[in-house]
């Protein structure tokens, strides 16, 4: 039942594990960005194996995204964030119908209470998922992100990993084309729903 359920805010270190072994991108991102973290834990068991559901808020990556979005400029996004991770435990998503809608929903709310929040802005890649659980929870759609390349550096045992930031220059790799990302969004203040530039896209 979920009422055996709580929602803390969680250190990395609490979530890692789970993140690390479950998250659809462990194998293409070595590592993840902290911030307003929110763990799922049965029974009050506040403790690295006991994390069952991990919720990451962090800033907009690129102020970029802000000012393609609604057209505001880097010192105006204040209050912008994006739902970055969000990653529940196989085994409980079996048990409890619904788990995952009803962790974000609860997992938002607390959120808006901790911080300023005038807008969420959530991903849901092209090659993994379609982000049903974003339509589930009241995020709008906006269609998909533009097409872009990342690249990939070669490992000494013949393995590629994705480069993050910073110049590839004299780096043996190579490119490859990046799978698009649903893009979704919950605004919350009204001066945003009105600047949105982004066209809002019926969700197949």
């Amino acid at each position: 039942m979920k009422s055996e359920y709580i929602i803390e805010r969680s250190t990395k270190s609490q979530i890692k594990d789970l993140l690390y072994t479950h998250h659809y991108l462990k194998d293409e991102s070595k590592d993840f960005k902290s911030g307003y973290n929110y763990g799922l834990y049965k029974n009050e068991v506040l403790h690295v194996s006991g994390c069952l559901g991990a919720c990451i808020f962090t800033k907009i990556p690129v102020p970029e995204i802000a000012v393609g979005a609604f057209g505001l400029p880097r010192d105006q996004q204040d209050g912008l964030w994006e739902l970055s991770r969000l990653c529940i435990h196989p085994e409980t998503q079996r048990a409890e119908y619904n788990i995952t809608s009803w962790f974000v929903a609860r997992c938002i709310k607390i959120f808006r209470k901790d911080v300023n929040v005038k807008a969420i802005l959530s991903y849901a890649d092209s090659a993994h998922h379609e982000g049903t659980i974003y339509k589930a929870t009241n995020f709008k759609y906006y269609g998909l992100s533009d097409a872009k390349k990342d690249f990939w550096i070669k490992q000494s045992d013949g393995t590629y990993i994705k480069h993050s930031r910073g110049s590839v220059k004299g780096i043996e790799g190579e490119w490859r084309p990046r799978s698009r990302k649903h893009r979704f969004l919950l605004i919350y203040d009204k001066n945003l729903k009105k600047s949105i530039k982004w066209k809002e896209t019926k969700y197949q």
